[in-house]
């Protein structure tokens, strides 16, 4: 009902839309009609003066209703006795009254048309909630005019029902990671189905996706499970690298007790360099290298150290 109210209202609005300069035509036409009868009211017979307010009236009635201005976005449609006769504007322009009507001004601006699709389901029979916004322009205002009652609720339905077939053949995975993909599959889709009417489709962008709470929970825990497992996985990797250096590095020092020996010594170093240091060495090395003796002098030296200054 409301939108039927919309329609009547906007098409008495079209058909009686009465422009300024109009008006401000037929007060000067009938100011100076009133001005001439009153000037030559002494000079001419009463049947004439009477004929001249009456042309004047009509020719002022006529410019009222037959002048018509267009804004620099419009087209006036213009029907002659109920056939399509030209479209008109931008600017000023006349019809004949009565003769021609004027059932609509189409705007060819770009439109914006916000449309969704609510507890829609998808090819894996996921409920899903997807808002979306449209861009459209009308590019023939005659085709828009004559062949399509109202081309901006058909647009509105047409964008709302192939938002529901696309997300009716997709599964949720491909939704949400490719938006792209799917703005462009809807613009193909409503663009074949509003050229007929003269409109075409500039761009459709998916606004916003609404899954329901327990699946984005369920999906939010997998996506964590899936990280610690990434985690896991990047450790043990740097755990094969770190073994398999460690394994070409003795492959140097097997034959060469000496170097092995320096690199302790220099370990052992670092290590005591750190005040409050605590530096633990297997026993074995201790035997092995004679650490047990090169650690007693490193603490000797520090214990004189602190003397000398």
């Amino acid at each position: 009902m409301e939108k039927r109210a919309f329609r009547q209202r906007d098409r008495f609005t079209a058909e009686s839309r009465i422009p300024p300069l109009a008006v401000m035509a037929f007060v000067l036409i009938e100011a100076v009609t009133v001005g001439a009868a009153m000037l030559l009211g002494n000079r001419l017979p009463e049947n004439v003066l009477a004929m001249l307010v009456i042309l004047g009236s009509l020719l002022a009635l006529y410019v009222l209703f037959a002048l018509k201005v267009a804004a620099q976005w419009e087209k006036a449609v213009i029907l002659r006795l109920g056939r399509f006769y030209r479209l008109a504007g931008p600017g000023p322009f006349w019809i004949i009254p009565i003769v021609d009507t004027i059932p609509s001004w189409i705007d060819q601006r770009v439109m914006v048309t916000p449309f969704a699709a609510q507890k829609t389901l998808t090819k894996d029979t996921v409920p899903v909630d997807v808002d979306a916004v449209l861009f459209w322009v009308v590019w023939d205002a005659e085709k828009a005019a004559l062949e399509v009652e109202n081309y901006r609720a058909a647009v509105d339905w047409a964008a709302q029902t192939a938002l529901r077939d696309i997300i009716g053949r997709m599964m949720l995975a491909d939704i949400l990671s490719g938006r792209s993909a799917m703005d462009a599959e809807l613009q193909k889709v409503i663009d074949e189905r509003t050229t007929p009417w003269g409109v075409t489709v500039q761009s459709v962008e998916i606004r916003d996706i609404v899954i329901p709470p327990e699946l984005a929970d369920a999906m939010s825990r997998q996506a964590q499970a899936e990280r610690e497992r990434q985690a896991r996985v990047i450790l043990g990797e740097s755990e094969k690298q770190i073994a398999a250096s460690f394994a070409e590095a003795s492959q140097a020092y097997i034959n060469n007790p000496t170097a092995l020996h320096l690199r302790a010594m220099n370990m052992l170093f670092e290590g005591l360099k750190e005040k409050g240091a605590l530096v633990i060495v297997p026993s074995s090395a201790v035997e092995t290298m004679n650490l047990g003796g090169l650690s007693g002098l490193t603490a000797l030296a520090q214990a004189i150290q602190p003397g000398k200054e």
